[in-house]
């Protein structure tokens, strides 16, 4: 290191070979994390192996050692690192920019965007003897990930907040703004609580609710969730949603139910005129007997219509009975629960049984949906709107979208082959559905530590595409049979039973709609894969 810089005729920086262990210099090297450190008078002294990875036009960290860190600056741009390089005449603003870091204690962590589109976070700090350590972090994602977060509620109708775990707000939206007054979201961040608090009191709640309102919300505030309903001087009725992040901050929600609470206030009225119904109903028992008897006829009627129905529709009913009683029971009876505990049931109990009544209407739209696209298919009037897909992005998604999923039972997803350009030619929501069919399956039939394996291959005119898992599996000689409507092949477990027995057919069936085939490969204990062959998308 030091013969080079002699060669260069810049002057020879302490080494940080000679002071520190070999093995720290090691990890120093294998880190994620691009580290540079400079002396009193901003020369190089060392910069690990991933610097030289991030700014891969740089010459070697050797023979940047000693140079000034701007000339480091001056290197990125001539090697069109810097995304919307600057002019010649604009060079020494950005070296004057970038070296404000340096000095008047302005440690910020700032943002470098780069030509490739990657974003990457710079943070400096003063070391003992004089110098800088600089980190470089690649905060692409994260950027990308905030600016989604951005759009997504600046989209939403409710009225979002967030703020850190010193109660400042660090984002929000501007239906929540409007709630402050006549003031933006940027104005708004970097706000106390407090201060939003009384704002929103001062501009939204009546003057004799005020003080009560400001006590409850602080109340909220101070629990790890909390709700309540306000309804503010212009007659507008929110749900207000105060709970506790992860990282110490509070999320916060204000979601329109104007028309909700008037239908409560109607409803609370016709209870008040049922129950004097009731009284009136009581008195009069021979109207409620003509009512019981014209109600056992009915009733009698009923089973009898039900008894005559035609041979096709009782086989599909006692095939389908499990599937959707399961989740009518559970609409149902949660239903019930709310609607008798809803004068003491708490926020987190409503929360509770609204979740497991969402799901249960969610499975029956699930199966209607497979019935519906298998009757279309059949008839002949599923309409496909083929396009070319990039396959491997595909793989990529569907493991963002189970992960969670998989992380719950200890279950690995990783990607064998999923590399960007290759591509198939596919109807974008039919293959959304083959694959997230046969990902689903496997996350829910592989035990936990176990791993499920997606690859995507190229095969002369096709594309194939394998999900592939070491969960329990299925007998040989059933491979066939479970490809039927209705047909099970006895993978379930405790937490996700065998369901309608409809998925692997409309695998099959939106394949053979590609021109394409469905291949399945399992045996007892032997796991499950489930092969798609497609044609090459052009």
């Amino acid at each position: 290191m030091n013969a080079a810089l002699q060669r260069t005729g810049r002057r020879t920086p302490v080494s940080l070979d000679d002071v520190v262990a070999p093995s720290v210099m090691e990890a120093l090297h294998v880190l994620r994390v691009a580290i540079t450190v400079f002396d009193a008078d901003e020369r190089l002294i060392f910069a690990n192996q991933h610097f030289g990875y991030m700014f891969r036009s740089l010459p070697s960290s050797d023979e940047l050692v000693g140079r000034r860190y701007e000339d480091i600056i001056r290197l990125e741009v001539a090697g069109g690192e810097i995304a919307n390089g600057p002019g010649r005449q604009d060079i020494d603003d950005l070296i004057a920019m970038r070296r404000t870091s340096l000095f008047h204690g302005d440690y910020a962590p700032r943002d470098l965007p780069l030509a490739d589109g990657r974003i990457i976070e710079v943070k400096t700090r003063k070391t003992p003897s004089g110098g800088w350590i600089i980190l470089w972090t690649d905060a692409t994602q994260a950027r990308h990930n905030f600016e989604r977060l951005n759009a997504a509620i600046a989209l939403s109708a409710d009225a979002f907040a967030f703020y850190d775990r010193y109660d400042r707000l660090t984002l929000c939206n501007d239906e929540y703004a409007a709630l402050n007054g006549d003031i933006t979201p940027s104005a708004l961040k970097g706000s106390g609580f407090n201060e939003v608090v009384e704002r929103i009191a001062a501009h939204a709640i009546a003057e004799n609710e005020r003080a009560a309102w400001i006590e409850k919300r602080h109340e909220l505030h101070r629990v790890p969730a909390g709700a309540m309903t306000i309804e503010t001087v212009n007659g507008i009725a929110y749900l207000m949603r105060d709970r506790a992040a992860s990282d110490g901050g509070r999320i916060v929600v204000f979601t329109d139910v104007t028309e909700h609470h008037r239908a409560e206030k109607v409803l609370n009225e016709q209870t008040r005129a049922l129950a004097d119904t009731k009284k009136a109903l009581a008195a009069s028992k021979a109207q409620s007997d003509v009512q019981a008897n014209y109600l056992a006829d009915l009733t009698t009627k009923l089973d009898q219509t039900a008894a005559s129905a035609d041979t096709t529709k009782k086989t599909l009913l006692r095939t389908m009975s499990h599937e959707l009683k399961t989740p009518l029971n559970a609409i149902i009876g949660f239903s019930d629960l709310l609607g008798t505990l809803a004068d003491s049931a708490g926020p987190d109990q409503i929360r509770e049984y609204a979740g497991l009544i969402h799901m249960g209407g969610n499975n029956l739209l699930r199966m209607l949906n497979q019935i519906l696209d298998l009757t279309k298919i059949s008839a002949g009037r599923y309409e496909l709107n083929r396009q070319p897909l990039d396959a491997g992005l595909a793989l990529w998604h569907l493991k963002d979208r189970f992960d969670g999923a998989a992380l719950d039972k200890n279950v690995e997803i990783i990607i064998e082959n999923g590399g960007p350009g290759l591509m198939v030619d596919a109807d974008e929501t039919a293959y959304n559905a083959m694959l997230g069919n046969l990902v689903e399956n496997a996350v829910n039939f592989t035990q936990p530590g176990g791993t499920v394996r997606l690859n995507a291959a190229s095969a002369g005119d096709a594309v194939l595409l394998t999900v592939t898992d070491n969960g329990p599996g299925v007998p040989e000689e059933d491979l066939a049979r479970i490809l039927e409507p209705f047909e099970q092949g006895g993978r379930g477990t405790a937490d996700h039973p065998a369901g309608a027995g409809l998925g692997l057919t409309l695998v099959k069936a939106y394949c053979e709609l590609h021109n394409g085939t469905l291949t399945l490969k399992s045996g007892t204990c032997k796991g499950f894969t489930a092969t798609i062959a497609l044609p090459v998308g052009k």
